[in-house]
């Protein structure tokens, strides 16, 4: 926050940032974006301590990959246009 503030990230555009800083320190930061700063980068940490290592990445990767079973984006939207707007496909000529 102390490096946002001193517009260390924008040099060549000094207080553009500014936005940011109000809505996290003086707005109340609505979203808790700070609230979970700390658990976010003990997490980080430990991902990139397991990203080092890229064997096992990789092995974890594919497990996981393995694991999550079929997916179709063309069939979530399909189910969430059904289920959450009411809406009906609209038969498109080839």
């Amino acid at each position: 926050m102390d490096l946002i503030s001193r517009n260390y990230f924008s040099r060549y555009e000094p207080g553009i940032f500014e936005s940011l800083l109000d809505s996290l320190l003086r707005q109340g930061d609505t979203y808790m974006r700070l609230a979970d700063l700390r658990s976010y980068l003990e997490a980080d940490r430990a991902l990139r301590v397991q990203y080092s290592d890229r064997d096992g990445w990789a092995r974890k990767a594919i497990l996981k990959i393995a694991a999550s079973g079929p997916f179709s984006s063309d069939e979530t939207i399909s189910r969430y246009a059904a289920e959450i707007w009411r809406a009906t496909p609209c038969p498109v000529p080839l």
